[in-house]
């Protein structure tokens, strides 16, 4: 196993921790069917990036991203 290996196996590791951690710390959505009449449209519907869990969100696609992006490099690579 080459150093490179060794470095994207440690990052894949710690994304796939973050995402998870981040996954787990999301509330459910209980909106259910009411969402597609419109019940959820509020402002903090509107404004979901500033809070808590628009930047757990924010972290989950960042961390599924990067590491989709390590796994098609450790294919490449190996």
């Amino acid at each position: 196993m080459s150093a490179i290996e060794l470095i994207l196996d440690i990052l894949m590791v710690i994304s796939a921790i973050v995402m998870i951690v981040t996954v787990l710390m999301q509330s459910s959505d209980d909106d259910g069917m009411g969402a597609l009449t419109g019940g959820s449209d509020t402002f903090f519907g509107k404004n979901k990036n500033n809070t808590l869990e628009g930047k757990l969100a924010l972290g989950t696609k960042i961390s599924a991203t990067l590491f989709v992006v390590l796994a098609v490099l450790m294919l490449i690579i190996a």
